[in-house]
């Protein structure tokens, strides 16, 4: 199982809005996330993008790669928090006010989904029935329902 990751560092924007939009991503197909970032209607979705394209070419490159693009999935996606550049905007009467312009750190890993293992000779196997009775419903117990009699009026 092919496991790779890309990192983009200083991307100017706060680690809690692009956590956002990484966790529409989270667990997903490469092909399915890649979509999904494309109509986000995020600034940050085109800079997750670009990581999670050089994401999928470093498993590319990785030595036993199936070469199906088609079984990695976002194994795991993480924004952790830059350096602030501090700002000093001008304030009334002779003051200021201190600007944060954070950056953040996007970390995408992806990984090959397994293959799926088929145990020998269940390719043409029927599908096993429990064995029951099938003369009532499931809130009777297996007994025949009673119907209902009318109640005598007088």
């Amino acid at each position: 199982m092919i496991q790779a990751h890309a990192t983009s560092r200083y991307v100017r924007t706060s680690a809690q809005k692009a956590g956002l939009v990484l966790d529409l991503i989270r667990g997903k197909d490469v092909n399915r996330a890649l979509a999904t970032l494309r109509f986000t209607r995020k600034s940050v979705a085109a800079d997750i993008a670009k990581v999670l394209h050089s994401a999928i070419a470093n498993a590319q490159q990785k030595e036993g790669f199936s070469g199906d693009v088609d079984r990695l999935y976002v194994s795991a996606c993480f924004a952790n928090q830059g350096p602030s550049a501090k700002r000093v905007r001008p304030a009334p009467m002779g003051r200021a006010f201190r600007t944060l312009k954070r950056t953040a750190h996007l970390t995408v890993h992806v990984s090959e989904r397994p293959e799926a293992v088929v145990p020998v000779g269940s390719e043409g196997a029927p599908a096993r029935r429990r064995a029951g009775r099938s003369s009532g419903g499931a809130k009777t117990g297996g007994r025949p329902s009673r119907k209902a009699v009318p109640a005598k009026q007088g």
